[in-house]
């Protein structure tokens, strides 16, 4: 039988750098041979600080900062015509509009309550594509246009469900 631990210990970053701060001097004091038995002592007692303070962090079980956060899913405009697209609520469709500017896109979605469409932009050096955002369960038909023109109206289907 395996015989596990209910406990752990997490070391954060900052107590993982005191620690290894801790052993560079350590080891440079013992390969001088200069500890004498109160350095012995004190060195001892702050491994045991270090770990103490480390086992007293967060649990593994904590809410994660920022809270649950729903990943992205791109997919590229060749991709979503006449494709049913399931997302969960908060979820985003990235959609990536290849070689065409991601702000030519205007999109209309036909349940304002279960989906809305996010418009792409140019913020400085930063491109944002447009997505579809899924807000409540349902369906919405989802239809975008292009403002360059020549390009037919790319539809598609988005199911929201719960997550």
């Amino acid at each position: 039988m395996e015989m596990r631990s209910r406990h752990s210990i997490e070391i954060h970053e900052n107590e993982l750098q005191l620690l290894q701060y801790f052993l560079v001097f350590f080891g440079r004091m013992v390969k001088a041979k200069t500890m004498k038995k109160s350095h012995w002592l004190a060195a001892a007692a702050a491994a045991v600080l270090v770990l103490g303070v480390s086992a007293c962090g967060s649990s593994s079980g904590d809410a994660p900062i920022g809270g649950d956060v729903i990943a992205p899913v791109t997919m590229s405009v060749n991709e979503l015509q006449g494709a049913d697209v399931e997302r969960l609520v908060g979820q985003v469709l990235n959609i990536n509009t290849d070689s065409l500017a991601v702000d030519s896109y205007q999109g209309e979605v036909s349940d304002t309550k279960v989906a809305r469409f996010v418009e792409g932009k140019v913020d400085g050096s930063a491109t944002f594509n447009p997505g579809v955002e899924g807000l409540a369960e349902g369906t919405a038909e989802v239809t975008m246009v292009n403002d360059q023109g020549g390009i037919q109206p790319l539809e598609f289907t988005v199911t929201v469900v719960a997550n």
